[in-house]
């Protein structure tokens, strides 16, 4: 393929080739570089945006949590014990209890979503105690005063502070209470510890409470919600989550973080996608332009075709020598626009050139991570494209004969 590669950059960089060709030609190289380099940043960006959200979600939640299949608390056995400390990827675990509560302070009423957890275990398989801004993470279990922590919007919104007496009213009851037989379970609780998750959805709905008073309010008569499972590496959620399931059996749901917020990544996955397809259209525009300036370019080149095919060049070196032209305009625009994707994201990455409002946003500025597996995908997308563009030309010439192509020169 010597004489073809010699010959299509030959053709690229003539001077004697139409103004108009050459015009279409670079602009076709200007629209592969622009389309690759912000499918790159779009795509970093996305990843950036991605990673702030795991981020947050599970510094909160668990890598795994596993429940009952039915009902909604089981009683914690021997042997799931035996098994979730037998597992290798498993750093922690612990067991909780959860329910709606209506919280009472100061004349204001909030309902929310009241969390037993074991205070020992709680900052090995959450980060809610790393998140502590004001107070501390003590829930009583020491001594005789029941504690409660609760989110910086619901302090806000209840008025509390630490030190604040909250009452909490168990739904257990409300049914007699509304037939005048009895009343709900309600317990006082003291303000020890203030959070801020970074996530106005934890912090207004959630609340912590040690886990025998959450067993006594919602009578769960030492059962439990579910089981809490930080594993050493989140990779490892997947794997860990079919060895669990299979070992655990039909009883119980093992569900991984993804799976706890499978709506929110549905949507940023079909967002990504979206903007990839509708940046991939800048690409195909470009090489539709290059599938014009080749046509083009074929058309003017019939004599030299002719000349070529006369020579002895067969068919094939004639498609593989428009086709290599093709390949190299779409590699210097795939090139252009991977260099300078990865330049405005490194720029982004250390010298932050859009910053964000730290009042409104929980980041100073649009998160940028690099994955070399999306420079891949766009990569060959445009190659793949750039390919195809010059396939229609490529053949045209192909099928030229000598005789036809010289007849008029």
């Amino acid at each position: 393929m010597g004489f073809e590669r010699f010959i299509a950059r030959r053709y690229i960089r003539s001077k004697q080739q139409t103004l108009f060709i050459n015009i279409i030609m670079l602009v076709s190289v200007i629209g592969i570089t622009v389309g690759v380099a912000a499918l790159i940043i779009v795509l970093s960006v996305f990843n950036g945006f991605n990673k702030v959200v795991t981020d947050v979600l599970v510094a909160f939640d668990p890598h795994i949590r596993v429940l009952p299949a039915k009902g909604k608390s089981f009683t914690p056995s021997d042997s799931v014990a035996r098994l979730l400390n037998a597992e290798i990827d498993v750093e922690a675990w612990s067991v909780y209890v959860d329910s709606k509560a209506l919280l009472v302070s100061r004349g204001v009423n909030r309902v929310v979503l009241i969390r037993g957890v074991d205070e020992s275990m709680i900052g090995e398989v959450s980060g809610v105690k790393n998140a502590i801004v004001l107070g501390q993470f003590d829930l009583g279990t020491k001594s005789k005063e029941a504690g409660i922590v609760i989110g910086l919007s619901l302090a806000d919104k209840l008025g509390a502070t630490v030190g604040s007496e909250i009452t909490i009213v168990s739904p257990v009851g409300v049914d007699a209470m509304m037939v005048q037989f009895g009343q709900p379970e309600m317990k006082k609780f003291t303000v020890t510890g203030i959070y801020d998750s970074r996530n106005k959805e934890y912090d207004s709905h959630y609340a912590f409470i040690a886990i025998e008073n959450a067993q006594t309010l919602f009578e769960y008569r030492g059962s439990v919600s579910g089981i809490e499972v930080r594993l050493r590496s989140i990779d490892a959620s997947i794997a860990t989550q079919a060895v669990l399931a299979h070992k655990l059996g039909e009883r119980f749901k093992v569900l991984t973080w993804y799976d706890l917020h499978r709506d929110l990544y549905s949507v940023m996955q079909i967002e990504r996608w979206s903007a990839y397809i509708i940046l991939c259209l800048i690409v195909f525009v470009a090489v539709f332009n290059m599938l014009g300036s080749l046509t083009m370019g074929v058309i003017e080149k019939r004599r030299d075709i002719g000349v070529l095919k006369a020579l002895g060049a067969t068919n094939g070196s004639i498609l593989r020598l428009f086709m290599f032209e093709g390949v190299l305009v779409g590699t210097v625009g795939t090139v252009l626009g991977i260099a300078i994707g990865l330049g405005i994201c490194y720029l982004q990455i250390h010298y932050q050139l859009f910053p964000l409002d730290p009042t409104v946003y929980i980041i100073p500025a649009i998160p940028v991570e690099i994955r070399w597996s999306d420079f891949v995908t766009v990569g060959s997308a445009s190659m793949l494209l750039s390919m195809f563009a010059a396939l229609y030309p490529a053949l045209r010439a192909s099928r030229l004969t000598p005789v036809d192509a010289i007849r008029w020169e």
